[in-house]
């Protein structure tokens, strides 16, 4: 895929229509996360992945706090509105919180496996930066099916973890989430809502999304079956059709 860089931003565009679909990743997330959902829908809508600065922000503006003013800036500079905005784990969190403050940008809202009221994160173990076998358990985690975590993937994070600057920086941002839970503030969201959740998500459990869905006031939920905390990656077929006929209903 084709990543823009202009200013301050990284991103894939793929105007392939006038509705604007904009996917935002988790933690470790990567482009390869949502790439069977954009090859499905970039054809039909304009489909936008800004790459989210998680370890390039100043180490003093880490936070999940930075990380929406960067899409605050993002969304202006392209201009966006009527946005679909779709977020997993933290991008869904990111997602929440951009919302509450430009709620009038938003045409809809989708979550899937995202934190904001609560996940079960790496705990006291994450400092076991050097043991391969070690994260690829953790990695084998994220998923019903361990075999989704290719090598690939679990070199993608193992590299992540090991990198001083990006490890210091996955801690505080993930620290800050945790400070930001929103089960106060999320009535105000009244935009069309869709969960997509994995029925065997142990990050965030299916208690969580039945908890999303009852404090959003207009909220879908739709649980997937032999499904982790990356529905998108572990079912896509039956991710994007769910998707899909959310997005054409509106």
């Amino acid at each position: 895929m084709n990543i823009i860089e202009e200013g301050n931003f990284k991103y894939i565009e793929t105007k392939g229509g006038p509705k604007n679909l904009v996917l935002l990743h988790g933690l470790f997330g990567a482009l390869s996360n949502f790439e069977d959902l954009i090859q499905h829908f970039g054809s039909k809508y304009n489909v936008i992945v800004p790459i989210l600065p998680i370890y390039e922000l100043p180490i003093l503006s880490v936070s999940l706090g930075g990380l929406v003013n960067h899409l605050q800036d993002f969304v202006k500079y392209k201009g966006l509105s009527d946005i679909n905005l779709l977020g997993n784990s933290l991008g869904g969190h990111i997602g929440l919180l951009f919302a509450l403050e430009e709620l009038p940008l938003l045409r809809s809202l989708i979550l899937t496996g995202s934190s904001g009221l609560f996940e079960s994160g790496m705990g006291n173990s994450f400092p076991k930066r050097g043991d391969y076998e070690f994260m690829k358990a953790k990695t084998e985690e994220t998923f019903y099916d361990p075999k989704v975590a290719t090598k690939e993937l679990v070199d993608e994070v193992f590299e992540i973890v090991n990198n001083r600057g990006k490890a210091i920086r996955i801690i505080a941002t993930a620290k800050s989430a945790i400070r930001h839970n929103l089960s106060d503030k999320l009535h105000n969201i009244k935009v069309p809502s869709l969960l997509i959740w994995g029925r065997n998500d142990t990050i965030t459990p299916p208690f969580v999304a039945e908890k999303f869905k009852e404090l959003l006031p207009n909220a879908r939920l739709e649980f997937i079956d032999k499904c982790g905390h990356a529905p998108m990656m572990e079912q896509p077929e039956l991710f994007n059709k769910i998707l899909e006929d959310f997005l054409e209903k509106l």
